[in-house]
């Protein structure tokens, strides 16, 4: 079973930039960044088998990656990265 990468480089290759920016200056962004990817690698521990756990907990997850991408992608849209 090939697994989806899920991390936001992944997700939103033409925002690098926007990325790069806000790790280096939005402690929030870094904050949920950081939740955001630690959820991701839970998620795929348990889609590859190397953790297990129930479909619900696992559900959970997905939904909180899901809105913690989409809080992050608003952030990532309306920053303006100074010239």
């Amino acid at each position: 079973m090939t697994l989806e990468k899920h991390d936001l480089h992944h997700e939103f290759p033409n925002l690098t930039d926007e990325i790069h920016y806000l790790k280096m200056n939005d402690n929030h962004f870094v904050r949920l960044f950081s939740e955001y990817h630690e959820i991701d690698q839970g998620v795929r521990r348990i889609e590859l088998g190397i953790e297990n756990t129930s479909d619900e907990y696992l559900e959970s997850q997905k939904k909180k990656r899901l809105n913690l991408k989409d809080i992050l992608f608003y952030m990532l849209k309306k920053v303006e990265i100074p010239a």
